[in-house]
């Protein structure tokens, strides 16, 4: 496995980041129930499998990840503890309504909070998680958020700081102020906006990526069939807002996977591999986040970190890329 440096920074991160979207448990963007003990184990398991990175996010679960993490993280020397990536911006209230805010005094109040949570000193990286919220309003307080990162790095809180689902006039924006350590959008085979204007950004100012939904939440796993779909329960946000789940995009996005099955049955490799190894093929894109909620599941695609397409096989996916569905609305 080959270790690359995040950006400008010096972190050397594995090709493959656990996410912990998932084990957040019941929310309003939550993916339905979960086991607190699968999650540490999901967590436990990443790492034994040479996964040296979590992403993580206050908002995930309201808080419950980040504990999660940092109860999962107990056990382990400091030798073998990870990055830990975390986010900031998406706040809720004393309801569960999640809002949004990057003013100076709720950023530094989320960082306080968030190093509480993971029970450290510092944190490795703090993303801002969306720039508006919803996605696509206006975004009037870049600056001020951004400013206070890099405030909080010279105060020792922070030790590198990145962004989350920015368009590239919004990199731009922050550029100006500050270098951008990281950019974490969304990549997969169905979700390619990014490709246009925001990756050669990133690549040419040395900005590490670390993309989020390689497997399109499950979606180009292999193992997502209509019969599951509509077996999800209904607080999992994918069953109910994400388009990519419901026609007409359904049946197209199953179709696909069986081209990715195919090419994964040459290697003996399964299509979430072939999928994660898509968004790899770029030198680009530093690492790809991948969630999971058990450890079963890390099995299923950490081998992915030390796979790789040949060109064939990439002109043969890119000839059957479905239209790409943009932005996703929610995360």
């Amino acid at each position: 496995m080959t270790l690359k440096n995040l950006g400008n920074t010096d972190f050397s991160i594995s090709p493959i980041g656990l996410g912990t979207w998932a084990i957040g448990g019941d929310w309003s963007f939550g993916w339905g129930p979960q086991d607190d003990a699968a999650s540490i184990a999901a967590i436990q398991r990443a790492l034994d499998r040479g996964i040296n990175w979590i992403d993580t996010a206050p908002v995930y679960g309201l808080g419950h990840a980040e504990k999660l993490v940092a109860k999962a993280l107990k056990v382990l020397g400091s030798a073998r503890r990870p990055f830990v990536f975390t986010k900031c911006g998406l706040i809720w209230d004393a309801e569960k309504n999640v809002g949004h805010s990057l003013k100076a005094d709720s950023i530094r109040a989320e960082v306080e909070a968030s190093l509480r949570r993971l029970e450290t000193d510092v944190l490795d990286l703090c993303q801002i998680h969306w720039p508006s919220f919803p996605p696509g309003s206006p975004a009037p307080d870049l600056e001020e958020a951004w400013q206070t990162l890099t405030d909080l790095i010279s105060e020792g809180k922070i030790r590198q700081i990145g962004v989350s689902n920015f368009s590239l006039a919004q990199l731009e924006r922050l550029q100006k102020i500050s270098p951008i350590a990281s950019h974490q959008p969304p990549y997969s085979a169905l979700m390619r906006a990014v490709e246009g204007d925001v990756l050669p950004f990133c690549e040419k100012q040395n900005i590490g990526v670390i993309v989020y939904s390689p497997m399109h939440n499950g979606l180009l796993s292999g193992k997502m069939t209509r019969e599951r779909i509509d077996a999800l329960p209904a607080s999992d946000w994918r069953k109910q807002v994400n388009p990519a789940f419901k026609e007409p995009y359904l049946s197209r996005n199953l179709a696909f996977v069986e081209i990715l099955r195919e090419i994964g049955k040459r290697h003996d490799r399964s299509p979430g591999e072939v999928a994660i190894a898509w968004t790899l093929r770029l030198p680009s894109v530093t690492g790809a986040i991948v969630g999971a909620r058990d450890a079963a599941q890390v099995d299923g695609f950490a081998a992915a970190m030390d796979f790789r397409l040949n060109e064939s096989e990439i002109a043969e996916i890119q000839r059957h890329l479905p239209k790409s569905i943009g932005m996703m609305s929610v995360r």
